[in-house]
């Protein structure tokens, strides 16, 4: 079983200044040597805080941290299959009266498409997702 990391543990490495390989290291020291790997829904979100940067050096730091994780480790697209999983359980959850949010939801189907688990900071929205495996960083 591979990860999919999720946002919050690249951001919390990137925090610390850990380089990439330093937080994949760390990870695979925490979690296992497993394959590792990111949603293109989380490069979204780091790219966000790219253009959210407080200045032009935090911004410089983060667009090297962000350029060498993805040099380093495969994206998965968001695919028709993803997409259509994704809805079935966004449908059926809020048909419960569970709202999962919507990045957190295409990360999470994401790893049950490829059967990773999710690695994060933040296990509560993606303990929502049915079958899913969350490791918690």
């Amino acid at each position: 079983m591979g990860l999919i990391l999720d946002s919050s543990a690249v951001i919390a490495g990137e925090r610390k200044e850990q380089s990439a390989a330093d937080l994949l290291a760390a990870i695979r020291a925490s979690l296992g040597p497993e394959a590792i790997a990111l949603s293109t829904v989380s490069v979204i979100e780091l790219e966000h805080g790219i253009w959210r940067a407080k200045n032009a050096a935090q911004a410089a730091n983060r667009l090297k941290f962000f350029d060498d994780l993805f040099a380093a480790i495969p994206t998965y697209p968001l695919t028709f299959s993803i997409a259509r999983r994704a809805a079935r359980i966004d449908g059926e959850s809020k048909r419960r009266g569970v709202v999962i949010p919507f990045q957190d939801l295409v990360i999470g189907v994401t790893a049950l498409e490829f059967d990773y688990a999710v690695a994060t900071a933040n296990v509560r929205h993606f303990q929502m997702i049915p079958d899913l495996v969350v490791k918690q960083l």
